[in-house]
């Protein structure tokens, strides 16, 4: 008796395994900057209300008129400078843009006009 359920055992396991693993949690959706979207005064967001906990996998969505703004992934001197750095950064421009973000620290700035530096600009720091 002991095993016929230890086959079955086996077999569950291998199924699970061969599906990559079990996700224990499913990810989450972030608007930003909630109801008023990515827009000016939205850099103090992931720490208001209370500060967000974001995991690897999560989705960040910017909803933004795209023709005033954008999204732009930069590295740390370009979003201290407010500039598109590195050279290859990348561009959202849709207007609905879907960032599944990645562990560590990541910043997104607008690079139209002068955006980033009236404060339309973020960074996120995403735990494993």
């Amino acid at each position: 008796m002991a095993g016929k359920y230890g086959s079955l055992a086996l077999v569950l396991v291998s199924l699970v395994l061969l599906h990559g693993g079990v996700q224990l949690a499913a990810a989450a959706v972030w608007n930003v900057g909630d109801s008023n979207g990515w827009t000016f005064g939205v850099i103090s967001w992931p720490n208001n209300p209370g500060f967000k906990n974001f995991r690897e996998g999560d989705v960040l969505v910017f909803k933004y008129d795209p023709a005033a703004h954008n999204v732009i992934v930069v590295d740390d001197f370009g979003f201290g400078t407010c500039t598109t750095h590195p050279a290859n950064a990348t561009v959202y421009s849709s207007g609905n843009d879907r960032i599944t973000v990645r562990r560590g620290e990541t910043n997104f700035i607008s690079g139209k006009a002068d955006d980033c530096d009236k404060g339309l600009k973020i960074t996120v720091f995403v735990r494993p």
